[in-house]
This record gives structure tokens, C-alpha cells and sequence, in this order.
């Protein structure tokens, strides 16, 4: 066996593999007598098949197999001894497969295009970004309690529609066609919305489809079909309302204070205020940590400048996804990619110069606040925890160990924003919640 590295530049290289009998010929000569050991044949005892009957029917497929086995392994062991830095796979030269003889060679030769992780060289200090200090106003905390009273409350069924409410309609279309959805009020057209205010069950209201909402995709929502099929649509429909669903806040008493905070951690209004205040700032200090860190990425991306084999890279996006998508579509979303690969790179690099790492009961603890987070961060007792733990375990097992890969990838993203937010150049800045809102939609 050979095996020969050919630098073509700093970005694309190529692996030539050459092959002879001497390489492969005893693990398939292996196989094939542990197939005539067990092969059973119409005309033949078992395991008296002849080798000849063997090599005929086996014989080929044997081969590809034990020799693509060895290929992959080879490749492998070559790039790991070597500390050889690949981007994506290894990819087989371009070639049609009646280039080999299957049948006649024993000696072979094999190409693999490669492409290298660019050097680089970064100075996080050179970047310059903002840190928001974000204003709670008497507005801020009014609307956030308005939406936890709107979280805690309850629903009832009123027998005449007000704004705001939720009607369940059986929906008709000029052609007869009839379906049911669940028509908000707070989504219909200001202009549009009076004829289905002060309405009861079974009351029919009729309106011109085109006007009834702002955007077509809510009007798509409520009769499950496509946005741009509810672009198109005109006419009268009728709206005969089955039942009309409302929201009422919750009152401002214990009950709320407890649901929202815990059992008896507030005991009255002016403490329950007080409480929603300070959560509302810690709540906005993390989330202006968290712009800062996708500020941070976005800059490194954008002031750190490397090549890479772009070429390379194309091919084996449209190789690894199997025809699931055309050259065109990788074309048409390729920065979004390369802005991804790119940061993955720079993210690399400053955990392995700064030494950090991921541990294993550090991606355990990330599942498990995961979970906790879904069931609204409820409390734990001891055995609750070990049931958690069971469910994290068995849910970064999962989709091939591609979530344990997710969750290690987020963990050390984070490593390398905080590590990075101590470096860059930070202005800290105070703003309102809603300049704030703004950028963080930007």
C-alpha cells in the first residue's frame, strides 16, 4: 500500500491510495471460506460448496466491500497520524464507476479530494460592541403584568362575543366548501372586526374574505392552507359561530402571587410589584448578555478574515445530502453557511488557545434545565431528580448522539462568548425596552 499527500494550496489538497493484492487479498479470501463454511446450495452438503461456486457468487461483492472498508480505515488512521485539520469528509475523486474493473484488477488506485482548516490569526481586543443597560419604566412593568395576570387567568365560554375574544366558526366559502378554524378578534382588521362583536352561538356573520386580515398568513393559519394560497382568495365567506371562547385575567390576590413566584415567597400587591420589578431587570440583563454574545459571534465573523476551499465545500454539501438539494439552492443560502462555518472555526480556535472544555456532567446539568425549563422551572425534590436525570440521559441519546453533540456545541459557544466579552472592547450603554426590542429584532 501507498498513500501520498499532494498540497494543491493552502486550502485543497488531495489523497492518492494505491492498492495491491497483498493488501486486501487475505481478509477476503477469509470471508469467502467463512461463507462456503456456512453456505447452503441447492446440489451441494452444507459447507461443501466449491470455492469456485463461492468466488463466482460472492466473490465481487466481497471485494468492494473489504476493499472500501480498508479505504475508509486507512484515510482515518492516515489524517489522525498526520493531525491533518479537514473540513466536512473526504470526498472520492469525481469518476464514473466502469472506471474500475472489478472483475480482472488487482491493483487499484484511489483519489480523495480534501479540504484544510485555513490558518488564521484573530485580536478579540480589536472588536468593538455594546453592552445595553436597559430602563424599566412604570409602561414595562404595567405590560408584564398584564401578560402574567393573561398567563394565570381562566377561560370561559360567554354567550355574547367582546373584542378580544376567540370564536370557534364553521367557515363556508362562496363555492360551499365549508371548514372550521378558530377566528381571533385581536388578529381581524380594526375596520373589519365591529360584525362579530355582541354575536351568540350559532349567529352567522358574513365578510369579504381579501379584507378581513392585515396578512395572509393568518388568514392561512385559520383555514390550513398555504400563505400564498390565501393571497389569492376573494369573496364572501360565511362565519356561523359553534362557540366563543374568552380569556379573563387572573385576580390580584394570593393565589396569583403564589403561582407566579411560589408559595408565599410575596404577601401582598405592593411586594408582588416589587418582586415582578427586580425579576423583569435580571430578566433583561441576561437577555442583553445574550445580544452581546450574538454580537460578539457576528463581529468575529465579519473582522476576522481567512479563506476557504469554497469549491470544495459546495461539493460536498451536495454529495453528504444525498440529492436532497440542488447546486442552486446551495448557491442561493451558501453565505448563511459560510458565516456558520466560519464562526465554528473562530470558536474552535479560542477554546483550544484558552484551554476550554466540556465536560460530561456539564452536558447532563444542560439537558436537565432543558427539561425543567419546558415544565415552567418547577421544583425538584430528590426523586424528581433522578427521574430528570434518567430522561436527560436517554434524550442526548437520541437522533444518533446528534443532541449530546448540539448540547456540547451550545455549552462551548457559551465558554467562548463569556471568555470573548472580557476581551472585546464593551461600551456600556443605557436604553429603553423598546430601543432595545428594536435592535434585538435588527
Amino acid at each position: 500500500m501507498e498513500i501520498v499527500l499532494e498540497k494543491k494550496d493552502a486550502l485543497n489538497a488531495k489523497l492518492k491510495i494505491s492498492l495491491n493484492e497483498a493488501d486486501y487479498k487475505p481478509k477476503v479470501d477469509a470471508k469467502l471460506k467463512g461463507y462456503a463454511k456456512t453456505a447452503q446450495l441447492k446440489g451441494f452438503r452444507p459447507g461443501k460448496v466449491p470455492t469456485t461456486v463461492i468466488q463466482k457468487m460472492y466473490g465481487k461483492g466481497v471485494l468492494v466491500e473489504e476493499i472500501n472498508g480498508l479505504l475508509s480505515n486507512t484515510i482515518n488512521d492516515y489524517i489522525k497520524t498526520n493531525s491533518i485539520n479537514i473540513l466536512g469528509d473526504p470526498l472520492p475523486e469525481e469518476q464514473s464507476d466502469h472506471a474500475i474493473d472489478w472483475d480482472n484488477q488487482t491493483e487499484f488506485q484511489f483519489g480523495y479530494d480534501l479540504g484544510l482548516v485555513p490558518e488564521f490569526t484573530y485580536e478579540l481586543k480589536n472588536l468593538k460592541l455594546n453592552r445595553y443597560e436597559i430602563s424599566i419604566d412604570k409602561k414595562a412593568v404595567e405590560t408584564t403584568l398584564d401578560n402574567v395576570k393573561k398567563q394565570f387567568g381562566k377561560s370561559t365560554n360567554p354567550e355574547i362575543s367582546e373584542a378580544g375574544d376567540a370564536l370557534y366558526c364553521e367557515i363556508t366559502a362562496p363555492n360551499g366548501e365549508v371548514k372550521s378554524g378558530l377566528l381571533y378578534l385581536e388578529r381581524v382588521n380594526k375596520k373589519h372586526v365591529a360584525p362579530f362583536i355582541g354575536k351568540k352561538k350559532e349567529d352567522v356573520v358574513e365578510a369579504e374574505i381579501s379584507s378581513l386580515f392585515e396578512e395572509a398568513h393568518v388568514l392561512a393559519h385559520l383555514l390550513g392552507l398555504k400563505t400564498e394560497e390565501a393571497a389569492e382568495l376573494h369573496g364572501k365567506y360565511s362565519f356561523k359561530i359553534n362557540n366563543i371562547n374568552r380569556n379573563e385575567d387572573a385576580e390580584m390576590n394570593q393565589e396569583l402571587f403564589d403561582k407566579t413566584f411560589g408559595k408565599d415567597t410575596v404577601t401582598d400587591e405592593a411586594a408582588f410589584k416589587t418582586k415582578l420589578e427586580e425579576t423583569i431587570v435580571e430578566n433583561y440583563k441576561r437577555e442583553s448578555e445574550q445580544l452581546l454574545r450574538r454580537d460578539i459571534k457576528l463581529a468575529a465573523v465579519e473582522n476576522i478574515s481567512f479563506d476557504l476551499p469554497n469549491d470544495f465545500l459546495k461539493r460536498w454539501l451536495l454529495v453528504t445530502n444525498q440529492g436532497k438539494i440542488t447546486m442552486e439552492q446551495i448557491d442561493s443560502e451558501y453565505d448563511m453557511y459560510l458565516k456558520e462555518l466560519k464562526w465554528n472555526l473562530i470558536k474552535n480556535r479560542i477554546a483550544k488557545d484558552h484551554g476550554l472544555t466540556v465536560e460530561e456532567a456539564e452536558i447532563l446539568q444542560y439537558a436537565k434545565e432543558n427539561i425543567i425549563r419546558q415544565f415552567g422551572n418547577m421544583q425538584l425534590t430528590p426523586e424528581m431528580d433522578e427521574t430528570l436525570t434518567k430522561i436527560a440521559e436517554n434524550q442526548l441519546k437520541q437522533d444518533k448522539g446528534r443532541n449530546y453533540m448540539k448540547a456540547y456545541e451550545e455549552i462551548l459557544a457559551e465558554k467562548v462568548s463569556a471568555l470573548a466579552s472580557g476581551q472585546v472592547k464593551v461600551s456600556e450603554k443605557k436604553i429603553s425596552v423598546e430601543e432595545f426590542e428594536k435592535i434585538v429584532a435588527a
